[in-house]
């Protein structure tokens, strides 16, 4: 069955190379989302594994997205979450049930990678992650980091700040999550044609609490 959907992977990114395509998103409106200060959204902050049946719509997942590592000073392009050496090797990926994306900070857009539903993938052997509506995936990329010894440790520690923006912003958004690292690696790798200096740390099922 494994095998299967593996072929599958591999027989849409052959049909998806040919045509990814940019979608802008809103514009993220972090300061109108929501009223909760940063001291109620760290009391309130707990982690969430049941998910109701309501999608995530763009303005909401736009300003999420935004909030884990989008652009907050434009004039030299530094991002919402912290980096060692201000690499910026988190890239963000956006499963829903019409494909999988990746967020480009630049622009503020998702490039369509693909139309597989990915989430049974992320959720691995826990199925409540697949009835979230939006699965994020966090992965570094190592070549980003001038000193190779230490780049799995840095990446580690950077996705760490990423994931703990997308708990915040979530908890003063109304939304719930979990950070988890338990995923099927093998599968998304090859779906998101990830190289051997990519490593796919941790994803975030998103949904509306049940």
């Amino acid at each position: 069955m494994k095998r299967f959907f593996l072929g599958s992977i591999a027989c849409m990114f052959i049909l998806s190379t040919f045509g990814q395509t940019a979608t802008k998103l809103p514009d993220p409106q972090p300061l109108k989302s929501s009223k909760m200060t940063l001291m109620q959204a760290l009391q309130q902050r707990h982690s969430v594994r049941e998910y109701a049946d309501k999608g995530i719509g763009d303005n909401t997942l736009s300003t999420l997205l935004w909030a884990a590592c989008g652009i907050n000073r434009p004039a030299d392009r530094r991002i919402t979450a912290p980096s060692a050496i201000n690499a910026q090797d988190i890239v963000v990926y956006v499963c829903k049930a019409d494909g999988y994306y990746r967020y480009e900070a630049d622009g503020h857009k998702l490039v369509k990678m693909g139309s597989t539903d990915l989430r049974p993938a992320v959720a691995g052997r826990q199925d409540f992650a697949k009835t979230a509506p939006v699965c994020l995936m966090l992965v570094s990329d190592l070549t980003k980091f001038r000193n190779p010894s230490r780049s799995r440790e840095f990446g580690a520690v950077d996705a760490g700040y990423v994931s703990q923006n997308i708990c915040l912003a979530c908890t003063a958004l109304g939304l719930a999550t979990v950070p988890r690292a338990s995923m099927d690696k093998e599968t998304l790798a090859q779906a998101l044609q990830l190289g051997e200096n990519q490593l796919l740390l941790l994803n975030h099922p998103v949904g509306w609490p049940k």
